[in-house]
């Protein structure tokens, strides 16, 4: 009885990851390691004696203790990757952020210089600002943020190509 519950909810868990693979709510880098361990499930339901063998052959005594082990083991590599996916996410958030405010100031700049150039005709009314810049939240220990190596904006009443190149001595 208890091999029969075991094999039918491998079955509902491979079922569930096929349908949210096909509905697009699950990507496939995620799906596989799902599917393995529902397959691994149907596996070891189909054929209980298969988890007493390999117990035995790595020296561990209650077949169930190995089960355990092997679900920790798996369930710890779930985490670490999660946490590099958001470490990744965050630093991709993090330039994101900055690229936009480059642009935004580089835009205010750029309607400034329009406004001053044509001292005759009315100022136009700035583009509006769908939604605010987000603004980190401060971390404790976090790394600061990297400023981006971009020049200064041109004073008022000159023109970009106007200012001197910039050398790169360093």
């Amino acid at each position: 009885m208890g091999n029969i519950a075991a094999f039918l909810l491998a079955l509902a868990i491979v079922a569930l990851v096929i349908e949210m693979l096909r509905r697009k709510k699950l990507r496939e880098k995620y799906a596989v390691l799902w599917l393995v361990v529902g397959v691994a499930t149907l596996v070891l339901a189909a054929f209980p004696r298969l988890l007493n063998i390999v117990a035995e052959f790595v020296g561990v005594q209650i077949p169930s203790n190995l089960l355990f082990a092997m679900s920790i083991l798996m369930l710890l590599g779930v985490c670490l990757h999660l946490s590099w996916e958001i470490s990744v996410v965050e630093d991709e958030t993090r330039t994101l952020a900055e690229e936009v405010a480059i642009l935004r100031t580089q835009l205010e700049s750029l309607e400034q210089h329009r406004h001053l150039a044509a001292p005759g005709t009315a100022r136009p009314d700035p583009l509006p600002n769908p939604r605010p810049a987000p603004q980190p939240s401060p971390r404790p220990n976090s790394r600061p943020a990297p400023v981006p190596e971009t020049a200064a904006p041109a004073p008022a009443g000159t023109h970009i190509t106007d200012r001197p190149a910039e050398s790169s001595d360093s």
